[in-house]
C-alpha cells in the first residue's frame, strides 16, 4: 500500500526537490520525471521509477498499474499532495505523478551501432528543450540514439526529460568528448555527417548508407571547422527566406527525415 508524506519538511521531499540541481543528481545518481505519460512510456520501455509520488486524488487505471508494479519490485509508493508535488518538480504547472529513476547508464562503450541504421549526434547543445526534440525525432524515426558530444546541456535536467515526452527511455543516450568519439566512431563503420551553413551540399543530394551519424553543432555557433573537417559529408539546407538557418531541433528532424525516407523508398 502506498503511503503518504504530508509535511514539506519532510527529508524526502528534501531530497527529491535537490534532484532539480544537477551536481545533486550526479550525486545521487538519480533524476526525475514527471507525468503519467512518460513514466507510462518508460515503464513499456522497461524502466521503473525507484520512487513513485501521485498527488492523493489522482485516479488512472495507468497508474495502477504502475503502482502495482513498482510495488512488486520493491519500489516505494508515496501518496502526496499536490503542494508537496510542485515543490518537488518546481514547475508552475506540475504533474500530479512524479517518479524518480536511477541514473542511465550513458558510457558510448555500451552502444551498439548495428542495432539502428540511423543516429544521432550533438555538439555543445545548450537548450535543454532542444534536446528532449531531437529525442523525440530520434525515436520517431527509428534512430538508434542521441550522443551527446562535448559540454551539452544534461539530458536528465527537469526540462530536458520533460520535453522528451518519454523519447529519453526509449533511444539509447551517451556522452564523450569529441576525440573519444571520433575514436569510437573511425573503430567500426558509419559515415559521419555534418550539418553546416558553409556546406555546399543540399542535403538531398547524398545516398545515404546505414549506420549514418548525423552531427548538428551548437544552437548559436555551428560545428567547430576542426569538427567540420572531420565529416565524411558536410550537407546544408536551403534556405528560401530570410532567415539564415533552422532551429537546431528542427534542422535535425528534416534531415533525419531525408535519410530514413531514402531507405524507405529502396526497401
Amino acid at each position: 500500500m502506498p503511503r503518504q508524506i504530508t509535511a514539506f519538511s519532510n527529508t524526502l521531499v528534501k531530497r527529491v526537490r535537490s534532484l532539480r540541481d544537477k551536481k545533486h543528481r550526479r550525486r545521487e545518481g538519480l533524476f526525475i520525471a514527471e507525468g503519467l505519460r512518460i513514466l507510462t512510456e518508460a515503464r513499456e520501455a522497461g524502466f521503473l521509477p525507484e520512487m513513485l509520488f501521485f498527488a492523493t486524488g489522482t485516479r488512472h487505471a495507468l497508474l495502477d498499474t504502475l503502482i502495482g508494479e513498482i510495488e512488486a519490485a520493491g519500489g516505494d509508493v508515496i501518496e502526496t499532495s499536490a503542494d508537496i508535488l510542485h515543490k518537488m518538480s518546481g514547475k508552475d504547472n506540475p504533474q500530479t505523478v512524479l517518479g524518480v529513476y536511477p541514473a542511465l547508464d550513458t558510457s558510448l562503450a555500451r552502444l551498439d551501432r548495428s542495432a539502428a541504421g540511423l543516429w544521432i549526434v550533438a555538439q555543445s547543445l545548450r537548450d535543454p528543450g532542444n534536446l528532449g526534440t531531437i529525442l523525440r525525432t530520434g525515436d520517431a524515426t527509428g534512430a538508434g540514439g542521441l550522443i551527446l558530444i562535448d559540454d551539452c546541456v544534461d539530458p536528465f535536467s527537469v526540462e530536458a526529460v520533460r520535453a522528451s515526452m518519454g523519447a529519453l527511455f526509449t533511444q539509447r543516450i551517451a556522452t564523450a568528448p569529441w576525440a573519444d568519439f571520433l575514436s569510437w566512431l573511425r573503430g567500426g563503420p558509419g559515415e559521419l555527417i555534418g550539418t553546416s551553413l558553409k556546406a555546399r551540399e543540399d542535403y538531398q543530394a547524398p545516398r545515404y548508407a546505414p549506420p549514418a551519424f548525423l552531427l548538428v553543432g551548437n544552437e548559436a555557433q555551428g560545428l567547430p571547422s576542426a569538427y567540420e573537417a572531420e565529416c565524411d559529408r558536410l550537407v546544408k539546407i536551403p534556405m528560401l527566406g530570410k532567415a539564415d538557418s533552422l532551429n537546431a531541433a528542427v534542422a535535425t528532424a528534416v534531415i533525419a527525415y531525408e535519410i530514413v525516407n531514402q531507405w524507405r523508398r529502396a526497401a
